[in-house]
């Protein structure tokens, strides 16, 4: 396969490594240290992508590379959707929103078109079935104040709650990169987010999707439609994947008819399946 290595400068690669590490810069001098530092353009991804807008990251920990197809795409900010359960989940936890991973709460007989929200649910299950009542409610407890400030502190996408507080990370006002979702996986999977070990290892912990012998998937589906539940336009599938004692991030998004958050996720595991990693 083709492919383009791009040598960046020492300033530049730096950045690539540690990704807007901010609490330990002698880690990423280690790690700059150990690896060659190299960003590989990979255009040959394309065949996965057919009728989508879509690009696709992974970032070896081991070798210290990213992979990235689409870096025009890899830049451009979109709706969170679900994924944003994932740094939801860490405030709420946080914020003592909810103590812990197994406080149930009670569904309020809104009947939903996906049958498995028309039930009671605590975050490990809430987050498995992304379960948007569950964190719109969770959103309520947090408040706009607090989610202004934790979005300030993460530099989470472009912070703009202005789409209405139980709305906001719903093909609303609320922005990220694919490149920006990389950033934060990797701090958080690196404990370096601004929230205590025990929230970060509970969230780590729920985003767990498959564990056997030889490896462990974890990761988040979102979906953005056109209108509200029908016509997906937007689909996520975020994670990392963990062989061999060696860490995998990598991040999918596709934008177009039928992009659907499953079809980002099939996207994703064939492109691992293919590269013997998955």
């Amino acid at each position: 396969m083709k492919k383009k290595l791009i040598f960046l400068s020492i300033g530049l690669l730096l950045w690539t490594i540690s990704f807007g590490f901010t609490g330990n810069q002698a880690d990423a001098k280690s790690v700059k240290a150990k690896h060659k530092e190299t960003v590989i353009v990979n255009p040959d991804l394309e065949h996965y992508f057919t009728d989508y807008d879509g690009t696709f990251l992974l970032y070896d920990e081991t070798k210290g590379s990213l992979e990235v197809y689409n870096p025009k795409k890899s830049q451009k900010k979109v709706s969170p959707n679900s994924t944003f359960k994932i740094p939801n989940s860490l405030i709420a936890l946080e914020t003592g929103v909810l103590p812990d991973e197994h406080t149930m709460w009670e569904w309020d007989g809104t009947v939903y078109p996906f049958e498995s929200w028309n039930q009671d649910h605590h975050m490990r299950s809430a987050i498995a079935q992304s379960v948007v009542w569950f964190y719109q409610r969770i959103a309520v407890g947090v408040g706009e104040e607090r989610y202004e400030q934790y979005l300030d502190t993460l530099s989470y996408g472009n912070q703009d709650i202005s789409g209405g507080l139980t709305q906001f990370w719903l093909q609303s006002s609320l922005k990220v990169s694919p490149v920006e979702q990389l950033q934060f996986l990797r701090k958080l999977y690196h404990d370096q987010l601004p929230f205590s070990q025990r929230n970060m290892d509970i969230v780590r912990d729920i985003l767990i999707l498959e564990q056997t012998e030889e490896y462990t998937l974890s990761g988040k589906t979102g979906a953005g439609f056109k209108q509200e539940w029908e016509e997906p336009v937007l689909g996520w599938f975020i994670g990392v994947l963990e062989k061999d004692g060696k860490r995998y991030t990598f991040v999918t998004n596709i934008e177009g008819e039928q992009a659907s958050s499953g079809k980002a996720k099939e996207i994703t595991l064939q492109i691992l399946r293919d590269k013997g990693l998955y």
